[in-house]
């Protein structure tokens, strides 16, 4: 939809990535009941009910990047330091964090998929929409990939 709809600021020629528009965003769901936004970016928009953050073991999720061919059409070395930063974020609950900071421990909840199947992940998630989950921010902790 960023893409699509052209709501991003400029394009990120070193990671060849669009920046996205948050506040454009934000305009755009304000009057828009239930609706589920999945993307990166979705825990930097404002009054959410809740935010589910998907996790994954570091470890996991470098050969779940390199296999997709993430950043595909890019250098290796490109590919490399992706991973790696990726990786490294996940080991520091980052996207986690800046959840938590935006929305409160009491909104946001995690959902480790490293060993999980997409079935299992999606009921995980419709358990937290039905409000059959309890919010579940730090319970997640990948911090001995950093050792």
């Amino acid at each position: 939809m960023i893409r699509e709809e052209g709501v991003y600021t400029e394009r990120d020629a070193e990671r060849d990535s669009l920046v996205a528009d948050l506040g454009a965003l934000d305009e755009r769901y304000a009057d828009v009941d239930d609706v589920l936004v999945e993307s990166h970016l979705a825990h930097h928009l404002d009054d959410l009910d809740r935010v589910v953050v998907l996790r994954c073991a570091p470890d996991v999720l470098d050969a779940r990047l390199r296999e997709r061919g993430e950043t595909e059409g890019a250098d290796l070395d490109a590919r490399e330091r992706e991973a790696t930063e990726n990786c490294e974020a996940e080991a520091l609950d980052v996207i986690l964090g800046e959840a938590v900071r935006k929305h409160g421990q009491e909104r946001v909840y995690e959902v480790d998929t490293t060993d999980r199947t997409p079935d299992e992940v999606a009921a995980e998630i419709e358990a937290v929409l039905a409000g059959e989950r309890e919010p579940s921010a730090g319970e997640v902790d990948f911090t001995e990939y950093l050792l």
